[in-house]
């Protein structure tokens, strides 16, 4: 499935609306170094595979723009276990 993400840079995060349902991934910034702390999908739309594409989105985005990357959010350093593709990003 496809989601239509949304880079928000004033709120430091990526964001989706599904069903109406606002679904996010909040991350830092310091220097060169983004900071994922948290990844928020509602129960009523889980399951679809959002909080997946939000990570991505964000690594995407990361390397696009010379970013390293520290998962401190649980599911977001899971993502990373799982998707090494995205290794040369860990700060």
């Amino acid at each position: 499935m496809s989601f239509n993400i949304e880079h928000n840079t004033s709120d430091h995060r990526f964001e989706t609306r599904v069903d109406d349902h606002l679904c996010v991934l909040e991350y830092s910034l310091d220097s060169d170094v983004m900071t994922m702390t948290h990844t928020g999908v509602p129960a009523a739309v889980g399951g679809q595979g959002i909080a997946s594409e939000l990570v991505r989105k964000a690594l995407t985005t990361a390397r696009s723009k010379g970013w390293k990357a520290i998962p401190a959010c649980s599911y977001a350093a899971r993502w990373m276990e799982k998707h090494h593709e995205f290794d040369n990003l860990r700060a």
